[in-house]
């Protein structure tokens, strides 16, 4: 890999991940669009491995608290913070089912622009629509096990390039009636199991390798790290006052752009 390649890689890892924007069709489409090689399977495990750790340790707090009262509710009564660990849990089962049953064929035939472009359209106007029309009222603390599990399924409809993980989570949430803040923040602690379950299955097929370039990974974990953390910060300072609309208008923008390119 260039340098320019590692570098733009790992920041478009990093930004988009928490973004409602897709992470997955912004790493398949530089190589597409500017013709370069495949990163390779290592590359993809450093800068999911930097997402991670940005996740965990900005609200290593929460993770903290959620992991301590879930471990006391196995032999105590639950509280708020063992509920939402149950709950994070249970989202997560959708997500990781489809993804054992549907990966080989996702990666088969999911992985085209035309598909990033359809679904980078059409779950942009679905979050434009769950932002303006959503009564946006209920905080983290009030939800329940259904919701949780209604916004894990929708967590497995992110198999698919170009739809957003955290779009189609956060789209879930605001549909269901949680605030901004609730919606995002969900997401973020629902990344966790996520991540590491997705970096864990592709470093399984990383160590039958038999050699690893060091350097690209090393920066790609840094890179992607540093701007993941910072994005999270930012998202979550500006989400109230911004809304989805800059995020929607985005997607709109290229998917227009995706379905020029694919008659050009």
């Amino acid at each position: 890999m260039e340098a320019i390649q590692v570098v733009l890689l790992a920041l478009i890892q990093g930004l988009t991940e928490f973004l409602p924007i897709s992470s997955s069709a912004h790493l398949i489409l530089p190589a597409q669009l500017l013709g370069w090689v495949d990163q390779g399977l290592a590359f993809d495990v450093a800068v999911h491995v930097g997402s991670l750790l940005a996740v965990v340790i900005y609200f290593r707090q929460d993770i903290t608290n959620i992991i301590m009262a879930w471990c006391r509710s196995l032999n105590g009564p639950a509280c708020e913070d063992s509920r939402l660990g149950w709950y994070i849990i249970w989202a997560t089962v959708p997500a990781g089912l489809v993804g054992l049953l549907l990966n080989e064929f996702i990666e088969t035939h999911l992985r085209s622009v035309a598909v990033i472009a359809a679904t980078t359209l059409i779950f942009g106007l679905l979050l434009g629509i769950a932002d303006k029309r959503s009564p946006r009222r209920q905080s983290l603390s009030e939800l329940s096990l259904k919701q949780a599990l209604l916004i894990g399924c929708a967590q497995a409809l992110a198999l698919i390039p170009g739809t957003s993980r955290s779009g189609v989570t956060m789209t879930a949430a605001l549909f269901l009636g949680l605030t901004r803040q609730a919606a995002a923040r969900f997401s973020f602690l629902l990344s966790v199991p996520i991540i590491a379950l997705s970096g864990g299955f592709k470093g399984l097929e990383l160590v039958q390798t038999d050699s690893l370039d060091w350097q690209p990974v090393v920066w790609g974990t840094i890179i992607s790290f540093t701007s993941a953390i910072t994005t999270i910060h930012l998202f979550l300072k500006w989400i109230d006052r911004a809304g989805m609309m800059p995020f929607v208008i985005y997607r709109v923008l290229l998917a227009l752009v995706l379905l020029a390119f694919i008659d050009s």
